[in-house]
């Protein structure tokens, strides 16, 4: 008996559901879903069959060693402490991927430098010699994934991303991803039971993915190399099986179209359908959305339009009208899916969607919305008791494994079981499994209740309080300047303890009136203003000389000469006073006799 161990698959966030049903078809144990991965066990053929099978997987990875580490010096102590003869040698090329969420290990680019020096110092102390880092194409890669002080150490079975197929060899502006478009086909529920057309195709993405679908073809047929062809236990026996098994392949009878206005997408389009080598099954042709008057009877349109943010296309309230008016007036009996980005885009469409399923594309937090197109109106289809919603949205009563994220977090929680079952998404009125019609904001124990108004208590109907109600009675409004109930005249600013006062001025001091104090009025008495040549010793004072205004000194008894209130610059600093050229003669000389 083979041996089974634990994997991990990622995904995108939104096509967790569609990815665990692969790997049940497949064949996998025990599959729990998570956010934007999968978990499940089996052998080294459900690890082979992962990669090569699964539309809507990202890796596939193969954790090894599980440890609780709260720094990054026991994180490396406990990488270094691990054997990992197991897995490399000293002529072992490997990389390190690292995904980190908590407050200690905040830096990826840090864990990644201290796993690879506790790996490197692990075979310098054994062997004196340590394998090398290779960014690309490694002989093993590592992938970390921190959560808290919880880190998981994985070996990468994929290598290169699994949403590289190999069959693309050309591609517009803002392509969608392969592995997101093979998930919006499942989402759509279409299985190469209809035609399927793309308005839109762009690179030919929905129409290389849908051909793969319909004729139930492994897309990793076209893949040259995965990285768990380089581990040691590399059995390449079995997986030259599961490469050469056809026997899953299937006619498909119905036909692919591809449209697009732009001579180049439809060039691009042909070359990556002649590479998928499914050109019989694809129908490709140059035309505008606008030009659109008749469509096949019946089928699934599947369509990606520029949003405006990396691909901008002339005025975008002009292209989503279009859409949303081919759509109603010629693509009758279809099931229309698109994937959007902004709000205001899907409401120039002007349709009602009956689906929505929130899937990221491109870092942009975008939608995929359903559009049942019907004849007549859509109270008339409710009348006739028809059902607008696709049979795939019909199938949740039956099969509620296959639908788990019909309407993904709808109230900001994961949708997920608990228990590793599928289970179908609770609407905001559904209590323990039995559906209930929405309670309204007034609805109490079942019953309808007329609204309760702002002054509603205990069911009674009151008239609304007024500001100044208290206890039930009505009181005249208070003024501001009325205290325990008694209406008071109100208070000046010079009013106090209930006597009026004229008010005070500036100069006035403990109640009494007293004349403006002057600058120069000191202790009471008026002095006469203080005049810069009174002296106490009465001797006048000798006139200030001018003042020094920053400018070079002469001499330490010379002042800097000040011509009409500004100083001139000196060019020579060493003129004397008596020179007959001096242009700038001592404004105050010295007497005569202080020249001894």
């Amino acid at each position: 008996m083979t041996e089974k161990f634990d994997m991990v698959a990622k995904t995108f966030q939104g096509l967790e559901g569609v990815l665990a049903d692969e790997l049940r078809n497949l064949g996998a144990d025990d599959v729990v879903q998570g956010t934007r991965m999968v978990a499940f066990t089996g052998d080294k053929a459900m690890l082979y069959k992962a990669n090569f099978c699964c539309r809507t997987a990202l890796r596939i990875l193969k954790p090894f060693f599980k440890f609780r580490s709260p720094n990054a010096d026991d994180l490396y102590e406990q990488v270094k402490g691990y054997d990992w003869d197991t897995i490399l040698n000293v002529n072992t090329t490997f990389a390190i991927d690292v995904t980190t969420f908590g407050d200690e290990f905040v830096h990826s680019r840090f864990v990644t430098y201290r796993v690879k020096d506790a790996i490197a110092d692990f075979f310098m102390e054994r062997e004196g010699k340590r394998p090398s880092i290779r960014v690309t194409n490694p002989d093993i890669l590592l992938d970390v994934h921190i959560n808290g002080d919880q880190v998981t150490l994985s070996l990468d079975s994929s290598g290169e991303p699994l949403y590289k197929r190999g069959w693309r060899v050309a591609q517009t502006k803002a392509p969608i991803n392969e592995v997101l478009a093979a998930g919006i086909i499942r989402l759509s529920g279409w299985d190469g039971d209809t035609d399927l057309i793309d308005p839109m195709c762009g690179s030919g993405t929905f129409l290389v993915e849908a051909a793969l679908i319909a004729a139930n073809i492994n897309p990793g047929i076209f893949r040259k190399e995965y990285a768990f062809q380089h581990w040691k236990d590399y059995d390449a026996d079995l997986f030259a099986d599961i490469y050469n098994d056809d026997s899953q392949e299937r006619e498909f009878t119905h036909k692919i179209y591809g449209y697009d206005v732009a001579h180049q997408a439809i060039a691009i389009s042909q070359a990556n359908v002649k590479s998928a080598g499914v050109t019989k099954l694809v129908e490709l042709q140059q035309r505008d959305i606008a030009d659109w008057v008749e469509a096949p009877a019946g089928g699934t349109l599947i369509t990606n339009p520029p949003y405006g943010e990396r691909l901008i296309v002339g005025d975008m309230e002009t292209l989503y009208n279009t859409l949303g008016n081919k759509f109603k007036n010629v693509f009758k009996g279809f099931n229309v899916w698109v994937i959007g980005y902004e709000q205001q885009n899907f409401d120039w469409i002007g349709l009602r969607p009956s689906v929505r399923y929130p899937l990221p594309n491109g870092g942009l937090e975008c939608e995929l919305r359903q559009y049942v197109i019907f004849e007549g109106s859509y109270s008339e289809m409710r009348a006739r008791g028809e059902d607008v919603r696709n049979d795939e949205f019909r199938s949740r009563e039956r099969d509620p494994q296959r639908h788990k994220f019909s309407e993904m977090r709808a109230d900001g929680r994961e949708q997920q079981a608990t228990d590793g079952e599928r289970r179908p998404p609770r609407r905001f009125d559904d209590r323990d499994g039995e559906r209930r019609p929405p309670r309204r904001f007034d609805d109490r124990d079942g019953e309808r209740r007329p609204p309760r108004r702002f002054d509603d208590r205990d069911g009674e109907r009151r008239p609304p309080r007024r500001f100044d109600d208290r206890d039930g009675e009505r009181r005249p409004p208070r003024r501001f300047d009325d205290r325990d109930g008694e209406r008071r005249p109100p208070r000046r600013f010079d009013d106090r303890d209930g006597e009026h006062r004229p008010p005070r001025r500036f100069d006035d001091r403990d109640g009494e009136h007293r004349p403006p104090r002057r600058f120069d009025d000191r202790d009471g008495e008026r002095r006469p203003p203080r005049r810069d040549e009174e002296r106490t010793n009465d001797t006048p004072r000798v006139p200030r000389r001018p003042r020094y205004d920053g400018g070079p000194r002469l001499g330490a008894d010379k002042e800097v000469p000040i011509i009409h209130g500004r100083r001139k610059s000196w060019k020579r600093r060493d003129l004397d006073d008596n020179q007959p050229n001096n242009p700038y003669p001592n404004p105050n000389p010295k007497p005569e006799d202080d020249k001894d």
